[in-house]
């Protein structure tokens, strides 16, 4: 026969063990709904200013089967002059891109197998000097989407090269944890187009990923950021933001501005 000291013993431990179930349960949906609002807030970005931040996994992900052509159509007219690239590029290797900022230089490896329409148009405006003297107008700090958007020379987040064509989106991405199927991780050290809500609807934005994000997969993946591009990103996203933008997010506090972006010449055969 249990005594009454014995009987409180039991009765503590029982309601300490409901306790912590009922608070594991609570952090789960904390979680749940972290992820799902990180979620939200890029959706109302898409459709407040056209654009999406997207990112991509740690591992290159499996390449999507490459299209025999690019079809790169006619939009609204371009931020700074250029001409659309050819709508036939290379699908295999990979092109060195070193953005040159007053940050410190950003060093990029563009894999043109991973979505070589989307490649082939970052390497046609960088030649032509499309990204000289444009900003990078937008940081995002948050938990599950740390990014710093690019390529808009008008550094309003809606300006682009006057053409948009279909987006790349990589397969195999994995989920983000505790995402429960509603987003990927896209990883730090990825670089990835821009897009507004509109499929076909990318342009010449991009963004820089210094921290792991939950997106759904549907953006180009074009490369990769080398590390000291990554240790000035990281510098730029400890400054913070100025909270300028609804949807969270503003200009970064240390202003970034992209000074050159200079493609490295292909190796002699």
């Amino acid at each position: 026969m249990p005594t009454n000291e014995q009987r409180r013993k039991a009765a503590k431990k029982k309601l300490e063990r409901q306790l912590e179930r009922r608070a594991e349960r609570a952090r789960r949906r904390r979680q749940r709904l972290t992820i799902i609002s990180v979620v939200a807030v890029v959706a109302v970005v898409a459709v407040a200013a056209g654009i999406y931040f997207v990112v991509a996994a740690e591992d290159t992900p499996p390449p999507t089967a490459a299209p025999s052509t690019c079809t790169y159509n006619p939009s609204e007219a371009a931020a700074k002059p250029n001409t659309p690239p050819d709508a036939n590029p290379p699908t295999t290797g990979t092109v060195d891109v070193t953005l040159q900022t007053t940050q410190g230089a950003i060093p990029m490896t563009l894999d043109r197998a991973s979505a070589p329409c989307a490649v082939n148009a970052v390497v046609s405006l960088a030649s032509q000097g499309f990204y000289d003297d444009t900003p990078c107008p937008r940081l995002v700090t948050g938990q599950g989407l740390q990014v710093l958007q690019c390529g808009d020379p008008t550094g309003s987040g809606s300006g682009g090269p006057g053409y948009q064509y279909a987006e790349e989106p990589p397969a195999g991405l994995p989920p983000f944890p505790g995402a429960e199927g509603q987003a990927s991780t896209y990883a730090r050290g990825l670089v990835a187009m821009a897009k507004s809500s509109q499929p076909g609807s990318t342009g010449s934005q991009f963004f820089l990923v210094y921290g792991d994000s939950a997106l759904p997969p549907e953006y180009s993946v074009v490369g990769r950021i080398a590390t000291p591009g990554l240790a000035v990103l990281d510098r730029v996203g400890a400054g913070g933001d100025d909270g300028s933008n609804q949807a969270g997010g503003g200009a970064p506090r240390i202003p970034v501005q992209i000074q050159r972006a200079v493609v490295a010449a292909p190796p002699a055969p």
